[in-house]
């Protein structure tokens, strides 16, 4: 059976995310589960808030009437209008019910902007380091991706954001705080950003690691800092339910062209086979809009593998938010060091998966007692690496990125 060239390509360069992944699914049959330790994937291993199990219970026993049915494409009017209030409260926006689409998650959400906004051939710019998915969301739209790199410190560079801009330029996707490299953006920063950008450039919010912030720090509104954005927002970090698929985008009203935009958004929601948001969900995150993890629990593993892995020495610096850390690989391959830590059991991503060479991204997605017995691992790979030991798994280190 024949498939498409796009499709064929995709699977020629699939997620180095999913890659490792699988290969721990493998290790764990060879080895035995307490023997591997996944940094790979932002799996939550917490459970989802009390607030949000009781809410869903309730709603599944109150069974109301049309419950699974159909409802309007862009959700449950009465949720959107609940999340828009909170919405409006938070920003200082003066969002209503129209302004939210309930989506299959901030994947769903990217997708449909991206389908309502995109030609073929025009350009969406993506910030490197980079979740790779934004890759296949942009080209699936028959869009065209331009990379473009952050300063040293991954924050946005405005001057090369500026260098970057043609005519088919679309869009910006911001994902902050980021993935994989855990900065938040300042708002001195987004509002450089803002002023290199022209009009029709749509900035694209990429928002599920908001609330999931350390040491105080703030994330912040970027929908208020640019002239033209959008939020993508989805609940699966923050309430640890990333199977639910339910999330939102949010048009604010200000935008131009605002209610031709929110026809489109619908309707491309539609024809891209989502047609609504999961119905029981939508009504609970519609009465527990608010619930979060406990942030805590992910701070303190944060400080648990950074404060280790520096003290051998590596450069792992704290990260402000999200859930990874974004450790520089004591060699410049990072996919043969990624190698040297698959001999400990420690499956790791190599940065080139996310567009940066000699990187790695690590996953607190993971119990503590497991950060605690892979730190000699860590260690020995740091010891072999400085020896300079080629990695064992020829396979791994011979599946580089084109």
């Amino acid at each position: 059976m024949q498939i498409s060239r796009a499709i064929a390509e995709q699977m020629e360069r699939p997620s180095w995310i999913r890659r490792m992944f699988e290969t721990g699914t493998q290790l764990r049959r060879e080895r035995g589960a307490e023997n591997v330790f996944d940094y790979s994937i932002g799996n939550p291993d917490v459970e989802p808030p009390d607030a949000v199990i009781a809410a869903l219970r309730r709603i599944v026993a109150e069974n109301r009437p049309r419950s699974h049915s159909y409802m309007p494409n862009a959700g449950y009017p009465e949720v959107r209008a609940t999340l828009a209030r909170r919405l409006a409260e938070r920003s200082g926006i003066p969002f209503t019910g129209d302004d939210i689409l309930m989506t299959n998650g901030a994947a769903g959400a990217i997708n449909t902007i991206l389908k309502a906004i995109l030609d073929p051939g025009d350009e969406v710019m993506v910030l490197s380091p980079y979740f790779p998915e934004y890759r296949f969301y942009i080209e699936n739209h028959a869009g065209r991706v331009v990379l473009v790199e952050t300063d040293e410190r991954f924050q946005p560079d405005p001057a090369r954001i500026a260098a970057a801009l043609t005519p088919r330029t679309r869009a910006l996707i911001l994902n902050s705080p980021n993935n994989p490299t855990g900065v938040i953006y300042s708002e001195a920063v987004l509002r450089a950003v803002n002023r290199v950008l022209p009009d029709p450039v749509l900035v694209i919010c990429d928002e599920p690691y908001r609330p999931i912030a350390f040491d105080g720090a703030v994330t912040p509104e970027a929908v208020r800092i640019f002239d033209r954005a959008v939020i993508a927002w989805s609940w699966s970090k923050a309430m640890a339910i990333p199977g639910e698929r339910i999330g939102y985008l949010a048009l604010p009203p200000h935008l131009p062209g605002v209610a031709q935009l929110r026809g489109a958004c619908t309707v491309a929601n539609r024809i891209l086979g989502y047609i609504n948001a999961p119905a029981i969900w939508q009504w609970v995150v519609g009465a527990e809009p608010e619930a979060t993890v406990d942030v805590a629990q992910y701070q303190a593993k944060r400080d648990l593998l950074c404060d280790a892995l520096q003290s051998m020495g590596y450069d792992a610096p704290r990260p402000q938010g999200a859930f990874y850390v974004w450790a520089k690989t004591p060699i410049a391959d990072d996919i043969a060091f990624i190698g040297l830590l698959q001999q400990e059991g420690i499956l790791a991503v190599p940065g080139i998966g996310f567009g940066r060479t000699g990187y790695m991204r690590l996953s607190l997605t993971i119990t503590r007692d497991a950060i605690e017995r892979s730190l000699p691992g860590f260690e020995r790979a740091l010891r072999k690496a400085k020896a300079n030991c080629p990695p064992m798994n020829a396979e791994l280190a011979g599946s580089r990125l084109s």
